[in-house]
């Protein structure tokens, strides 16, 4: 029987690396892979997913406006379907990958943050929160040793921001993985 698992962390917790790793493990026993992302994520090219220790695959590109079990009619041949970034599809987005859990017995596994740079949820995690089958944390460490949950957005000027669109792709140049009493010291500090 299929599930939906989503598999979160915070910035530099595999993510990518992880989805990456499952493709490979799927294809290496002769299956099919959908391998998909928002369009959200153009931090390393439009349909590209890149994680941090070099792997990189090409994905199916999903803008906002998509329906991704209309999408799927394409690729029902497949033997599961790998999101990453799947916090940027929106809660629609979510309910349909369920259905295609659902109706069609098809796996979907889903990597994505949790929370953005001010500790909310965003829609697509808040949505996978609420329907997967399975939930599992990919941990990281803070510098302190404690474990990271704050991606912690940062200026120019090395300074946390507190306020600001929720959504600003970047990677360790933008972001870094806390504690949440390390990120609160430094921003207490920075007052």
């Amino acid at each position: 029987m299929a599930k939906l698992y989503f598999k979160y962390g915070a910035m530099g917790s595999s993510k990518s690396a992880q989805a990456l790793i499952a493709k490979y493990n799927y294809e290496e026993r002769g299956m099919k892979v959908w391998l998909i992302k928002p369009m959200t994520d153009t931090r390393d090219g439009a349909n590209i997913i890149k994680s941090r220790i070099g792997l990189s695959a090409v994905a199916e590109e999903i803008s906002s406006a998509d329906n991704i079990k209309e999408r799927f009619s394409c690729h029902r041949d497949c033997d599961v379907i790998i999101g990453d970034e799947c916090q940027f599809f929106t809660p629609q987005q979510i309910d349909q990958l369920r259905d295609i859990v659902d109706e069609m017995n098809v796996p979907v596994m889903c990597f994505g943050l949790r929370t953005d740079f001010v500790t909310k949820l965003f829609p697509g995690s808040m949505r996978l929160f609420e329907v997967a089958d399975s939930i599992t944390e990919i941990k990281t460490i803070c510098e302190c040793g404690a474990k990271a949950i704050v991606n912690a957005r940062m200026d120019d000027n090395g300074k946390i921001v507190t306020a600001g669109d929720q959504i600003c792709i970047g990677g360790n140049d933008r972001y870094i993985a806390m504690c949440h009493k390390c990120w609160k010291k430094r921003i207490a500090e920075q007052k």
